[in-house]
C-alpha cells in the first residue's frame, strides 16, 4: 500500500530524490538503505484501485539500444473473485545497477 495514489513510473538516482519519494510513498515506514554510488531505484505506482487483488511487479531491467528497459506486469482480480472492498495503491520499487541513460518502462502481458 502506497501513499502515492496517482499512476507513476519513477527513476531515482540520488539519496535526496529517494527521500522525497519515500516521504510521499511511506512516510510512516523506515526508508530502505540504497547505495546510490552503485545503484538507483526504479518503480511503478499503479495509483488508487477500488479493491484488493491488484498488483504490479517489475520483472526485469536490462540495457537495450542505449536505454534501460524496465519491464513490469500488472495483475488484477478476476471477475469471479471475491475481493475486499478497500482502496489500495499497488506499487513495486527495486534497486538496480546505476544506469546514466534514459529509462523506459514497458508493460508486458
Amino acid at each position: 500500500m502506497s501513499g502515492i495514489d496517482a499512476p507513476r513510473q519513477v527513476t531515482v538516482r540520488t539519496p535526496a530524490e529517494f527521500a522525497t519519494l519515500w516521504k510521499s510513498h511511506a512516510a510512516d515506514r523506515k526508508m530502505p538503505d540504497v547505495d546510490f554510488t552503485k545503484n538507483m531505484v526504479v518503480g511503478i505506482f499503479l495509483g488508487s484501485r477500488p479493491t484488493a487483488g491488484f498488483g504490479v511487479e517489475i520483472v526485469s531491467a536490462q540495457p537495450e539500444s542505449g536505454t534501460l528497459l524496465v519491464k513490469y506486469k500488472e495483475t488484477r482480480p478476476s471477475r469471479d473473485t471475491i475481493a475486499a472492498q478497500v482502496l489500495t495503491s499497488p506499487f513495486h520499487l527495486v534497486a538496480v545497477p546505476k544506469f546514466d541513460g534514459t529509462v523506459r518502462f514497458e508493460k508486458v502481458p
